[in-house]
């Protein structure tokens, strides 16, 4: 039995079946990652292309690495959730945004890069308070 990683955009127009463990699931702290997720950095793990199959209708988004490389960002085109990146450096191969998978469990960071661009942000400190859900919270509380 081969093991599956089902996954979807915000709205579920975009969904994915990925076959077998990824390569490598890598955390990326540069400012392009940055800016694309809105957050310290993006998280993903990568496959064969040949291992995913993709339904639903992608936009793209397209720009130069530090290394010459061209960078292609996918996004759901309803709802804008990054789904997946390509990086011509890496012919054949495709990072699907772990936020997208329906359940990542056992797929944890094992490589973290740019680390040097990681904002001071981008950590939870020992004071900050943490919730298992929504709490009843408003501004002026």
């Amino acid at each position: 039995m081969t093991l599956k990683y089902t996954g979807k955009c915000l709205c579920g127009e975009v969904t994915y079946i990925a076959d077998g463990l990824p390569i490598i699931v890598a955390q990326c702290h540069c400012e392009k990652c940055r800016r694309s997720s809105g957050a310290g950095h993006t998280i993903g793990a990568m496959f064969a292309s040949n291992a995913v199959a993709l339904k639903g209708n992608v936009g793209e988004f397209r720009y130069s690495s530090d290394q010459g490389s061209e960078v292609t960002k996918f996004f759901c085109v309803k709802c804008g959730s990054p789904i997946y990146g390509k990086n011509t450096r890496l012919p054949g191969h495709l990072t699907l945004s772990l936020g997208t998978i329906d359940d990542a469990k056992g797929l944890d960071v094992e490589v973290v890069i740019f680390a040097g661009d990681k904002q001071h942000w981008d950590q939870l400190g020992e004071d900050v308070l943490s919730f298992e859900t929504q709490p009843d919270w408003k501004p002026e509380s």
